[in-house]
């Protein structure tokens, strides 16, 4: 009994990794810490030594570890290294959070069904950079923020979950960054909640909440 007892307890293992100050890890953090969370992170990687994310992590007593890009030849050696870290730490999940860096095939196919990423507009809109004055330009009434699963394609995985905020008269990239911000902090942790309790998956190009096929934006949380 004893045993099953704490089968049932163990939490999802989670590594994230960052380049930065990590407001998405700080959500994190602070989702892990409930009781029903049913999610714990294993470690936090950066690959800048400077990036004050690490003491979000070492202020919350998770390992924090660095795996500079500049120490390796390549993308390829530099993605093995940080393979080994992650594995290291046992991960079951790894999720990035403003982690400017593109990683190569052979990490992706590594971490396949198991590796997400947040991207700051309603995909499969505005992939890549500057996506809030993308959108102002656009003249688009609505725009977001999608956690999606990575695949080879950069910012074309699966989207898992979008959050949609309006567009409103006057916004600046700077004012709609800050929006869309606030609901990146709801909709990550709520994707890691999915995939630690065994509820989202991956089937091919496909996303599976509950057994059911998602459409191809995900669920759509708006405000």
């Amino acid at each position: 009994m004893a045993r099953k007892a704490l089968m049932a307890q163990k939490k999802c293992q989670v590594a994230v990794l960052i380049s930065g100050s990590g407001t998405n890890l700080q959500a994190l953090i602070d989702a892990a810490a409930a009781e029903d969370a049913g999610f714990e992170l294993c470690a936090v990687i950066s690959n800048k030594a400077d990036a004050y994310g690490l003491t979000r992590a070492r202020d919350a007593g998770i390992p924090a570890a660095v795996v500079s890009h500049r120490d390796y030849a390549d993308r390829e050696s530099f993605d093995r290294a940080l393979i080994e870290c992650i594995d290291g730490h046992g991960a079951e999940l790894v999720v990035l959070a403003g982690f400017m860096r593109i990683l190569t095939p052979g990490f992706v196919r590594h971490y396949s069904g198991r590796l997400l990423n947040i991207h700051p507009s309603l995909l499969p809109k505005y992939q890549g950079l500057n996506t809030h004055q993308r959108a102002l330009d656009a003249g688009d009434a609505e725009h977001g923020v999608t956690v999606h699963f990575v695949t080879e394609e950069l910012d074309g995985g699966p989207p898992i979950v979008q959050a949609v905020v309006p567009v409103e008269p006057g916004d600046t990239a700077g004012i709609l960054a800050k929006r869309v911000q606030q609901r990146e902090h709801s909709i990550y942790p709520l994707a890691v909640r999915w995939f630690a309790g065994g509820r989202l998956r991956m089937d091919g190009e496909r996303v599976l909440l509950d057994g059911e096929l998602l459409p191809p934006s995900g669920r759509v949380i708006r405000d």
